[in-house]
């Protein structure tokens, strides 16, 4: 997919949005373009250290660690970037000419992203993870990304556009803010994962689609592992109110262009009823609907509870709640339930609806 023109600011805050919610992310590009400048920029404007780790200068011991002998056995030291990453938790470690390092290293790095692995050293659940590759026909060595590796991370192309050069070239390289992702979420991703379960049951086939072709299993793809991170990306946009574009880069990013499209225009054509209408009369919620829309249409109810979080708006999606559970979705409604959950106040006390999900509550070791 190529980026359109006058698109840079849209790529550099989906990039800020993974980054927040520790989704890795690859950033194609041409040589030139600024990628390297984007990510440390990026992790300054964050508050954030970057390491920036040049894969094709590296041997794989600089990810897989290097032996050592320790009495009767064998450890493997990491190297020094990793240890810093561990003395700063909120590192962001860049991943510079991924493409170009060869197959061995491209597999040591790939423990690295998935287990966060370096040797014997386990890296902070808070690091991030920015690579960055120029596409096989523009570096030189260059491979193409195997299949496993590409399938950890969000794909996003970049291309400085005019305007923003020009700007740049004129008034100075100050970056405009980017994107907050706040910390917590719990209903927007509820909402999402509804939106997502409800599109893939309808149509299963595109649960995993694995392209033919080696060029294009290096890129977004769908697969499980890719669809469960959709959903957390959209909802960490649209919790940090993002443009719409750059919801639809980030999900495409991890399932594809043509895959990105039909899900959003799914949840365009769900025809949700307006959450604050179903806050003020739950009694209009239709218990009967599917299950994709019940759980969306709920979801969407606790959404709007956490962007305006009273205790008479969190009594009032209890309620609705409760509807659900009265029409025989228990089940259905437990999912926001949990979500309702974490915007309780300390102050509150626990509404007489909540008890009936308390068994679910139990099974799920959330009480």
């Amino acid at each position: 997919m190529k980026v359109q023109r006058g698109s840079s600011a849209l790529v550099r805050d989906a990039l800020a949005i993974a980054v927040q919610t520790g989704q890795p992310v690859l950033l194609w590009g041409g040589p030139g373009e600024g990628k390297s400048r984007l990510v440390e920029q990026l992790a300054e404007q964050l508050g954030r250290p970057c390491e920036v780790v040049v894969g094709s200068v590296r041997e794989a011991s600089d990810f897989a660690g290097l032996p050592i002998r320790d009495g009767s056995s064998v450890t493997f030291a990491p190297p020094r970037w990793a240890c810093r990453c561990t003395e700063a938790p909120d590192t962001v470690v860049f991943l510079d000419e991924l493409t170009t390092a060869s197959p061995s290293v491209q597999a040591a790095m790939l423990r690295v992203v998935l287990e966060r692995e370096v040797g014997d050293l386990r890296l902070p659940p808070t690091v991030s993870f920015v690579a960055a590759a120029n596409p096989p026909e523009l570096s030189a060595g260059g491979d193409d990304l195997s299949a496993p590796l590409a399938n950890r991370f969000c794909h996003l192309d970049w291309e400085t556009d005019v305007a923003s050069w020009s700007g740049g070239m004129l008034r100075g390289w100050e970056p405009r803010p980017v994107p907050i992702v706040p910390a917590t979420r719990t209903a927007f991703e509820a909402r999402w994962r509804a939106v997502v379960v409800g599109f893939v049951t309808a149509r299963p086939s595109v649960l995993r689609l694995v392209p033919d072709d080696v060029v294009s299993q290096g890129r977004a793809w769908p697969s499980p592992r890719t669809w469960d991170r959709a959903h957390l990306v959209a909802a960490a946009a649209e919790a940090a109110g993002a443009d719409r574009e750059v919801l639809r880069l980030l999900v495409a990013g991890m399932v594809g262009h043509g895959p990105s499209i039909e899900l959003l225009r799914f949840e365009d054509s769900m025809d949700l009823p307006d959450p604050e209408a179903l806050l003020a009369d739950p009694s209009i919620l239709s218990v009967t609907a599917r299950v994709d829309v019940l759980l969306a249409s709920l979801a969407g109810a606790v959404t709007a509870v956490a962007a305006e979080p009273t205790r008479d708006r969190w009594e009032a999606a209890w309620d609705l709640l409760g509807v659900a559970c009265d029409g025989g979705r228990a089940d259905v409604a437990a999912v926001s339930a949990a979500a309702l959950v974490d915007l309780r106040d300390a102050d509150w006390p626990a509404p007489r609806r909540a008890a009936a999900f308390a068994p679910v509550f139990r099974a799920a070791e959330l009480v």
